[in-house]
């Protein structure tokens, strides 16, 4: 599916032509979808049963299979392959210093281990594990507001509707960057930046945390941010900035985080959202409309998701939608939280799903729908070969990344993926979602050759001068566990990451621990 956000018109620069940004596209192919990564499992029961035991002994909430809880637990992951998998047991800290005993407990054992927030990421092992540790954040769910400086202090076990309704309880008119749907949860979202209705105004989620509690892979539990000085027993003394800077965008290779304190930013007025409902056949128009596609599918239906934060967008910004025949959906909602409630309509439960994406300089307007339409091409017959799987739905979002969401990023510190302000692009979410594990590998090799010809795409139109060649970096939440994330960031950012993780974790306890994640290694 795709979803769209108008945030405002800006000046392409490649062309001398404004053009409107910030919508993600939907667009559906009601068929199914693939699988989730990998399965990731180590076989040592005895150390499983043992961190399990010992957890429990000590007054952390441990569920194991015969519980319900465990059961309902595994249906908490948007790809059902996710929930397939197995843990020994599920740890369920409620706080930093519980949190640190899992972590510190887990050095006496040989067993891998995951950490679940959401379940939003739908690669498997990367949330989900089959016969290790799963630690759920689902306990760390607090919000709280501090007036004095307007910020907010949320759990990662919460998802963002219900962080945004915390926040309206405590306090009303603020809102926090997160997520587009509500039922997306916190914790790797913020981890790999994070996309937002309000990032032209804010830039990524991950640039609006001003501090990040995190247990460390020694069990330390530190407070990250620009000033934070930590003194170990060796009287060596670490300034965290280093660690602040590099978990934004840097995954899980740093520490296990328990609370993002994050700025809140004026939300006391109405918002304006919801979609416009094209036929296939309007395809042309849409991409020309667009110049920055999200695509639907083979069912034949483009729906593009809007969003203005006010009551009602300026006169003129959709004029080209709205002249194209469609059916909206559009309207004015009460509230942030209302909008991001209501998009929980677009989450589908029970499908297996994949997610991949490539990144690509938007085109001039001279070249732009023939670019589009070639990614849009590829991405059709692609799908169109998958079916016959039980199931299949398969969707592109053009998402938008225009110069006025990483100017602001930059403004607030600025993040690992450091994407060009001189440059407007589009981040392409490629979706696979499908109903039975028998099309697992079926899928995994369609997704492949879906993101890998986008790419090559991408490559041929900047070697024939249609494109710009631009730093393309990957966007670390809506990539595939195949794709090389490391390999496509700034060697500079990779440099500095790479730093702090032999910095806080010389032993390389997360690199070889944790059952999934895009490694960082030397």
């Amino acid at each position: 599916m795709f979803f769209g956000t108008l945030y405002t018109p800006i000046k392409d620069p490649l062309d001398n032509e404004y053009c409107v940004w910030g919508f993600q596209l939907n667009l559906f192919l009601l068929l199914t979808w693939v699988e989730c990564s990998r399965t990731v499992s180590r076989n040592p029961a005895l150390a499983q049963a043992d961190i399990c035991s010992i957890l429990k002994s000590s007054g952390i909430d441990v569920e194991y299979p015969i519980s319900l809880t465990y059961k309902h637990d595994l249906t908490e992951y948007w790809s059902a392959a996710c929930g397939d998998l197995k843990p020994t047991c599920i740890a369920a800290p409620s706080s930093a210093a519980e949190m640190s005993q899992v972590i510190r407990e887990l050095h006496d054992v040989d067993t891998l281990f995951a950490v679940k927030s959401g379940g939003h990421m739908p690669n498997n092992g990367f949330a989900s594990i089959q016969d290790g540790l799963l630690v759920s954040t689902k306990n760390l769910d607090q919000v709280f507001y501090n007036a004095d400086d307007q910020t907010a202090v949320i759990g990662p076990g919460l998802s963002w509707e219900e962080a945004q309704k915390g926040l309206d309880d405590a306090v009303g008119g603020r809102a926090v960057v997160g997520g587009r749907l509500g039922g997306v949860g916190i914790g790797g979202y913020m981890l790999g930046g994070g996309m937002s209705f309000l990032s032209t105004q804010y830039g990524w989620a991950a640039n609006n945390v001003k501090n990040f509690e995190v247990v460390l892979a020694n069990g330390t539990i530190v407070n990250a941010n620009e000033k934070e000085k930590y003194r170990f027993k060796s009287s060596r003394v670490l300034t965290l900035s280093d660690l602040f800077a590099s978990l934004k965008g840097g995954g899980n290779n740093f520490g296990v985080v328990t609370a993002y304190t994050m700025q809140t930013h004026p939300q006391d007025h109405k918002v304006w959202g919801g979609n416009y409902i094209f036929t296939a056949d309007k395809t042309p128009q849409v991409l020309s409309a667009l110049r920055k596609l999200q695509h639907g599918a083979l069912i034949d239906l483009w729906i593009m998701f809007l969003f203005y934060d006010g009551p009602e967008p300026p006169a003129g910004v959709f004029d080209e939608f709205t002249a194209i025949d469609h059916t909206s959906t559009t309207k004015t909602w009460d509230t942030y939280y209302d909008l991001l409630k209501n998009n929980d309509f677009f989450i589908l439960h029970g499908q297996r799903y994949t997610i991949a994406t490539e990144t690509t300089p938007v085109p001039n307007k001279t070249v732009g729908s023939s670019v589009l339409q070639e990614y849009y091409d590829h991405w059709y017959n692609v799908t169109e070969d998958v079916l016959s799987v039980t199931g299949v739905l398969g969707s592109i979002a053009f998402q938008p990344v225009p110069k006025t969401f990483s100017q602001k990023a930059k403004d607030r510190g600025g993040d690992l993926l450091s994407v060009p302000t001189d440059q407007n692009y589009i981040f392409i979410e490629l979706d696979f979602s499908y109903a039975l594990s028998i099309d697992d590998d079926r899928i995994d090799q369609a997704n492949q050759k879906l993101y890998q010809g986008m790419g090559n795409l991408v490559q041929k139109n900047i070697d024939n001068g249609r494109l710009p060649d631009v730093y393309r970096p990957l966007f670390m939440n809506d990539a595939y566990y195949r794709q090389d994330y490391w390999g496509r960031i700034d060697p500079a950012s990779k440099k500095q990451a790479l730093q702090t993780r032999l910095k806080y974790d010389p032993d390389g306890f997360f690199q070889q621990r944790t059952s999934g994640g895009w490694r960082l290694k030397e």
